[in-house]
């Protein structure tokens, strides 16, 4: 059984200290590849040499995290442009808008979202997405440019249903994390796993974040690891009344298909 984490934060300062072992860790675990995702200036660029450092394994994405949206600059945009053009560069982001924390003026929030989104246009590599508590305002700037979008994955999606199904209106991929595992959090979510076709559907552990409640035997480290993409996996798979295989085997597909890996 081949996975593929389409969302880690392997560049987090958590994974300094063992690194290669995590990276290990999870291919032993059938995590053949997995995409290295960019939230920040200085993360894309870190991103993108960790996937050269282990090419064919690592992929990166190169974007800025609505959290840091108040540090997009000319400069950053210039940054980026150039980024896109690195054959590991696998998509633009992660962007979009988050609500729930407001760590950047909600202003500045949707001018680096537009921009990100001109950047993927120009580009036409695929948009990794993430909202929070944002869902009008972020659906309708996504409505406006989608027509000019190559194709667009909501990451970590955490929504109801009538959200997701305003995004697969729209023809967009859905990013399942852990939080299907949480049964604080992830319940609701439960109920709606089977709406999502078969080919609109990716997992991700948004490691170091997220890390599965329901990992048995129980770790006592509070950090995700891409190892654990499995009990995403079948906890998905339970949701869904599908055997964990076939649903690898069309999340692996999907995720090739793109990302073009």
């Amino acid at each position: 059984m081949e996975l593929i984490d389409i969302g880690c934060n392997l560049t987090h300062d958590s994974f300094d200290s063992d690194r290669d072992e995590v990276i290990e860790a999870a291919q032993q675990a059938g995590v053949v590849q997995m995409v290295v995702t960019g939230a920040s200036a200085d993360g894309s660029l870190a991103a993108l040499e960790l996937a050269k450092a282990r090419a064919g394994e690592l992929f990166a994405t190169a974007g800025v995290h609505p959290h840091r949206a108040s540090d997009y600059s000319d400069e950053t945009d210039s940054l980026l442009r150039s980024l896109v053009t690195e054959r590991e560069v696998v998509a633009v982001g992660e962007t979009g808008l988050d609500y729930f924390r407001d760590f950047s003026p909600r202003d500045a929030q949707r001018s680096s979202f537009e921009r990100q989104i001109q950047i993927a246009i120009a580009s036409r590599l695929p948009l990794f997405l993430h909202q929070r508590d944002a869902h009008n305002d972020f659906l309708a700037l996504l409505k406006d440019y989608r027509d000019q979008l190559n194709e667009v994955v909501v990451h970590c999606f955490t929504g109801s249903q009538p959200e997701l199904h305003d995004y697969l209106d729209l023809d967009c991929h859905i990013g399942i994390t852990g939080w299907i595992c949480d049964e604080r959090r992830g319940t609701h979510m439960k109920d709606f796993m089977q709406d999502i076709p078969a080919n609109r559907l990716m997992i991700e552990t948004d490691a170091p974040y997220l890390k599965p409640r329901n990992l048995r035997p129980r770790v006592k480290s509070h950090r995700n690891e891409p190892r654990w993409l499995p009990w995403i996996l079948g906890t998905l798979a339970a949701c869904r009344t599908e055997h964990p295989h076939a649903l690898a085997e069309a999340t692996t597909r999907n995720a090739r298909a793109f990302f073009h890996l």
